[in-house]
Formats: structure tokens, sequence, C-alpha cells
């Protein structure tokens, strides 16, 4: 049975954004979102810390290890050792909800409809690594909703960077609903993933709710330093954002990110009678082909509208 606590809240849709919603375009002045972050302190109105101890994964499944993030040790799950002396590609994969918590959705596969476990990265052989984040699994912390919780995502390719099976040029980024929204925060934040995926993101996260949401956002540099929307320009790995037309979705979101930037960097994918939940499986396996194909010295990774349609078949 499924532990993992936000499962219900783990791939949440939007269907509306307040006038809050950040729509301008990152000040020149800043090279990355986390220029445009530096001196400012983040101001939470509560302390939130959500999910019980880490699980223990099945063994030669994953691996329960412990990275350093600017906030303390923070708990996470990385593929063991293939065992060939070769280094591989992996990804980190960020998974949805607000708990910033890990637990068995990392090896227990969803239905075809909603998988939101990423195991097809794994089955395709791909390495992973699922990070849990401040305030989450008793870690050090609370929950920051989308500020800090970029160091650790960062922090976490460092922990993988350091590993002699891991192919450090072939480090790639993804995550689904919240988890999406945090990779595009992330990849405007550094130029270090090969490629980035995100699924399902919103423009702004003040569309999730202010329930959901434990800092001032009453304050628009809060807001600013947390909307996607606002910092497309800084991108500079290739970053892809997919999202299914149908209903429930948040095709709406994908649109108003497309219409923000000319960055040929990042691209908008829409697929078509994909809903926000069974465009997982079919398009993370596709990803994870992609990635299996990547090994030039650049990303050769690309999609087109006949091949989503075709995984989606």
């Amino acid at each position: 049975m499924r532990t993992f606590l936000g499962l219900v809240v783990a791939a949440l849709v939007v269907s509306g954004y307040g006038q809050e919603s950040a729509e301008s375009k990152g000040g020149a002045e800043f090279k990355t979102l986390l220029d445009a972050r530096r001196g400012f302190e983040t101001k939470l109105l509560r302390q939130v810390k959500k999910g019980g101890p880490v699980p223990e994964p099945p063994r030669g499944v994953l691996k329960s290890v412990k990275y350093q993030s600017p906030i303390g040790e923070l708990a996470a799950y990385v593929s063991p050792p293939p065992g060939d002396s070769k280094r591989h590609p992996v990804i980190i994969w960020l998974l949805g909800g607000f708990a910033n918590s890990i637990g068995e959705i990392a090896w227990q596969k969803g239905p075809a409809t909603n998988d939101q476990s990423a195991i097809v990265f794994r089955e395709e052989g791909i390495l992973m690594m699922y990070p849990s984040l401040r305030g989450g699994n008793k870690n050090p912390g609370f929950t920051e909703n989308f500020y800090g919780e970029v160091d650790d995502v960062l922090a976490a390719a460092d922990y993988l960077s350091r590993l002699d099976y891991v192919d450090t040029n072939r480090i790639y980024l993804g995550g689904h609903s919240t988890g999406g929204t945090l990779a595009m925060l992330v990849a405007e934040s550094t130029n270090r993933f090969r490629s980035v995926f995100c699924f399902g993101p919103v423009e702004s996260v003040i569309g999730y709710g202010r329930d959901h949401l434990s800092f001032d956002t009453n304050s628009r540099k809060e807001l600013e330093l947390r909307a996607p929307v606002k910092w497309l320009e800084k991108i500079h790995d290739p970053t892809f954002v997919f999202e299914g037309t149908r209903e429930p979705s948040n095709i709406s979101s994908l649109k108003a990110l497309s219409r923000a930037t000319h960055n040929p960097k990042v691209h908008f994918l829409q697929v078509e009678g994909a809903t926000h939940f069974t465009i997982l499986r079919p398009i993370s396996r596709l990803v994870a082909q992609k990635i299996l194909r990547d090994g030039g010295s650049e990303s050769n990774i690309a999609f087109d509208e006949k091949e989503l349609a075709g995984a989606m078949r």
C-alpha cells in the first residue's frame, strides 16, 4: 500500500490564477534567478514540516542516502551502482505535492492513467535520484514552497556529480505538477543540467492557492521569485514543458508560459488527448529513450507532434 504523504495533491491541477500572477520578464540585470534572489530572505508565516521517516527501499532497486544541502542533511533515494565500471546518465525526479517527501511511490508503479512513480526511467536503463527536500521526511528546516527547495535540488546534483558511476555531463532534471514547477525554477537558476523536463507546471505558484503556501503571499517580491513565467529568459539548458490538452490539465499555464518568452532553449509541447495524469507514463518513457540516445558533446534531444502522439497510442 502506498503511504507517500501528499499523493492526492501530488498532481495538483490549477484552473485559474489571481491578478497577482507575475507576467513580466526577469530583469536584464540578472543572469539567473539565483542572482535575483541574492540578499533576499523569504518570510515564512507558518513553519510547516511534513512526512514521516523515509521508508527503506527494496534492496537492489534504490538505496537510501543523505545529501548535504545548505539547510542540512536531506534524505534521498538513488539508484545503486550498476557494477559495470561505466558512467551512466541519471535523472533527478521531483515528485509532486507539497510534502517535500519521498516514499513508496518511488518503487510502487501506479496505474497507466496516473503513474507518478517515474519508474519507466529505470525500466529504460536510466539511473535515478528522488530527493526529499527541506521540511519533509523529518528533514531539517521547513517547507518554503519553491524557494529554498531550489537550493536543495542543486545540492542533489552536487551529490550525484561525486558518484563514480554517474556521467557528470549527462545529469538531467525532471518533475511533475508542483515538481515540474520546481524543475522550471531550477532551470532558471543554473546551467548545470543536460536537459530539463517539466510536466504540468504553472506560471506562478499563487495559482496553487494560499492555503498551500506558507510564505507571505501579500509580498510581490516573494511571489516574483517563485514565478517561473518571470524568469524564462534566464534558462540556458534545453528545457521541455509538457502538458495534456484534455481536462484535468494545466494547459492554460503552458500557453501562458509559451506566450511569455521567445527563448529558443525552452520548448512547449501540447500532447493532444492526454490529461495532466495520463501523459506521465508514455511521455516519460519517450523522454528516457531520448536520454539513452543523447550521447554527443551537446544534447540532441528534440520532440515532434508525431512521436508524442505515437507515444500516447
